[in-house]
């Protein structure tokens, strides 16, 4: 049995920072109630690490972040890598908050792609339903459509002067799909694909995957770029693919037999989870024998 590392895999910049920033936060105001509006990062570990530093966070996927936001009253309140609305951050700093963004640069980028072109034209934004990113970016202007998948193209209204944006942790072959679908209606759109280099090479890191015949992908179910992980090892043709968020949620099934098993994560689990997983599987590939851990290994940086 082989097991392989699949390069890169792990933290991406913009998750380093967020979690940077939340450290330097919590060092910076030890004396004030810190809150983060929704999940730092999705990956669940990391929040809880982040409570044990005494920043606490709201989450509530039924509600919008300008509906969270009624849940703070005080303190610090910290918006996540995901980005948010000036709409949000306004009635933040009306309700007297300090205010940290953690926002993802990469996502502030098309935030201002977004609100340029919505001044000169419409604007077509793919995205997730109900994922922060998504509900960040279709608030910077009235005429910012999402569009989840291509029925969606058919139901929107005639628009002019049409760019397409879109999530930036998206799948880059789902994207395409919509793309050229769009550009069937709005044959003139100009198209700014904004998929985050970090999504683009993990994503090209397991489509060049070779003669694989288990692919395990380390993470939390919440995070989007992690699904899309799994979804593309799919459909490559990876007889076995499996999503677990720790070594604990590993099971001997899903490994027997194989020849060459691979192992990569999504960009917001910590790397001490994903080598704590490999290194299991190497211990069982060399001796045979299965005793899982009783704990898992988190380490935030």
């Amino acid at each position: 049995m082989e097991i392989i590392s699949v390069v890169p895999k792990g933290y991406c910049q913009g998750v380093v920072r967020a979690i940077q920033l939340a450290k330097e936060t919590a060092q910076q105001y030890p004396n004030k109630k810190i809150t983060i509006l929704g999940m730092l990062v999705h990956n669940q570990y990391v929040v809880d690490a982040c409570k044990e530093i005494g920043i606490d966070y709201v989450e509530d996927t039924k509600k919008s972040r300008l509906e969270l936001l009624d849940e703070i009253h005080e303190g610090v309140v910290i918006f996540t890598a995901h980005g948010v609305s000036d709409t949000v951050k306004e009635k933040a700093l009306q309700k007297g908050l300090i205010c940290i963004d953690a926002s993802c640069k990469d996502v502030v980028k098309t935030h201002d792609i977004v609100k340029n072109h919505a001044k000169i034209g419409d604007v077509i934004y793919i995205g997730k339903k109900g994922h922060p990113e998504s509900e960040a970016t279709v608030q910077m202007a009235n005429n910012v459509y999402l569009v989840t998948n291509e029925n969606d193209i058919d139901a929107l209204p005639n628009l002019h002067n049409v760019l397409v944006t879109n999530q930036t942790t998206l799948s880059i072959i789902d994207i395409q799909k919509i793309i050229e679908k769009i550009k069937i209606r709005f044959p003139n759109a100009i198209i700014q694909d904004e998929i985050c280099n970090a999504t683009r090479i993990r994503q090209e890191a397991v489509l060049n995957l070779k003669d694989i015949d288990c692919l395990i992908v380390v993470g939390d179910t919440k995070s989007n770029n992690t699904k899309q992980l799994l979804e593309i090892a799919k459909n490559q043709g990876i007889p076995d693919t499996y999503l677990i968020d720790t070594v604990l949620s590993l099971k001997k099934e899903m490994v027997k037999n194989k020849n060459r098993i691979a192992v990569t994560s999504g960009s917001s689990t910590p790397n001490s989870i994903t080598s704590q997983v490999i290194q299991f599987l190497e211990e069982y590939a060399n001796s045979g024998n299965w005793n899982l851990p009783d704990s898992v290994t988190i380490t935030l940086l």
